[in-house]
């Protein structure tokens, strides 16, 4: 499950280079980088016309009492919330981290080893005429098993491009197994003296 991840153009060039598009687009003050949660708004990247496009958009699908913030990446193709978004409004959200709490509630932050910017595969719609999108996850890897049993669906290379621009190859990208993250404690430090 994924329910917190982190922008922050400082760690990133590619991710300073998406908030900077996204101040351009939207205008200073439009959005801010940070730690993303449910219901915020944050950058997602689609397919607009066969080119790569950005929009600001809402973390979560809004049903009636509910915010699905995630879909499971096994069974959204089949289900009636998901289908249609996995035929043809698929996304990259665009993060720097995410971060995942243990069952003693211990805060830690999954990163890609070497690299600034990490990308999960997304589903995006229109609700209440509002634009959002939710997270995939998957069964987690090595890394994650110890501490959740979910994980996003993490693209990296030609995954990417593929799963915002090839229908047949998505269907093939929802089975696919993230690659191994770097686990760091997000637990704040105390000091005594």
């Amino acid at each position: 499950m994924c329910g917190r991840y982190q922008f922050t153009a400082e760690q990133c060039e590619e991710i300073r280079r998406i908030a900077q598009a996204i101040q351009q687009k939207y205008g200073k003050g439009a959005w801010t980088p940070g730690d993303v949660q449910p219901a915020n708004v944050a950058p997602v990247i689609l397919s607009e016309g066969g080119k790569l496009g950005l929009r600001l958009m809402k973390w979560g699908y809004q049903t009636p009492g509910t915010l699905v913030i995630n879909a499971r990446a096994e069974t959204a193709a089949a289900k009636p919330m998901f289908r249609e978004s996995v035929r043809s409004r698929r996304c990259l959200i665009p993060s720097t981290g995410f971060y995942e709490w243990d069952a003693n509630k211990r805060k830690y932050l999954f990163t890609l080893p070497g690299q600034g910017v990490l990308y999960m595969a997304g589903l995006y719609d229109r609700r209440d005429n509002e634009d959002c999108y939710c997270v995939l996850t998957t069964a987690p890897n090595e890394s994650m098993q110890p501490i959740h049993d979910r994980m996003p669906l993490i693209l990296t290379g030609e995954q990417r491009r593929r799963w915002l621009a090839d229908t047949n190859a998505a269907a093939e990208i929802l089975t696919v197994v993230p690659p191994e993250l770097v686990r760091i404690s997000a637990e704040r430090q105390i000091s005594l003296w």
